[in-house]
């Protein structure tokens, strides 16, 4: 399988608490919301074509139960363009602790994450899915086992919250593969993975 990952972040690489103003208080987060107000019409329907294209959702806990919370208890949804794929096709969470996911379609992978979607990865055709799940996404990108980023800028500094991107951590090159921008000053970055970066030093010219 492919495996992508989509991920909503301010320009401070914020990740936390997108949606709802109570969605993810952890730390003291009270910024929560602030993507919605600048979530338009055109950035839904480019998100809704992302969403359909999936052949399977992959999620870490956290996410996941946010997503089970609000998509998994969505009155018809087969009428929208992400909840209708979310319900039909399969879904897998990354947790060692949940026993009873509730969400049907869904499989736990309670063992170890980067061998069973390594074998997903091998075992199967099509596209997974990787939606916020920060924490999955960094252990992933650190096995060599992300083969496109997407990222939905959003022009707002939060100035507080989980970012995608720690501040010390392993670096990494990306190939710019795609971009979008919408009304709203969205914009859309698809990237691949490239290996580690090249940095400025006496023999980089040569």
């Amino acid at each position: 399988m492919k495996l992508t990952t989509i991920t909503n972040v301010s320009v401070d690489g914020v990740m936390q608490g997108l949606g709802q103003s109570d969605e993810d208080r952890r730390g003291g987060f009270e910024r929560g919301g602030w993507a919605l107000p600048l979530f338009d019409g055109e950035a839904e329907a480019f998100l809704g074509q992302i969403y359909q294209r999936a052949d399977a959702f992959l999620f870490g806990r956290r996410t996941y139960e946010i997503f089970a919370g609000s998509w998994g208890v969505m009155p018809d949804p087969e009428s929208n363009p992400i909840g209708g794929p979310l319900h039909a096709r399969p879904k897998y969470v990354a947790s060692t602790t949940l026993t009873d996911p509730g969400w049907a379609g869904t499989t736990v992978l309670s063992g170890d994450a980067v061998d069973a979607v390594r074998k997903l990865k091998a075992e199967r055709d099509g596209e997974l899915q990787v939606h916020g799940s920060g924490a999955l996404v960094r252990r992933l990108l650190d096995e060599g086992l992300v083969d496109e980023i997407t990222l939905f800028t959003y022009p707002v500094v939060v100035g507080q919250g989980t970012r995608l991107f720690p501040a010390t951590g392993p670096d990494l090159a990306l190939d710019l593969v795609g971009f979008r921008a919408f009304a709203s000053g969205i914009t859309s970055q698809v990237y691949r993975p490239a290996g580690r970066p090249r940095y400025a030093g006496p023999d980089l010219a040569s």
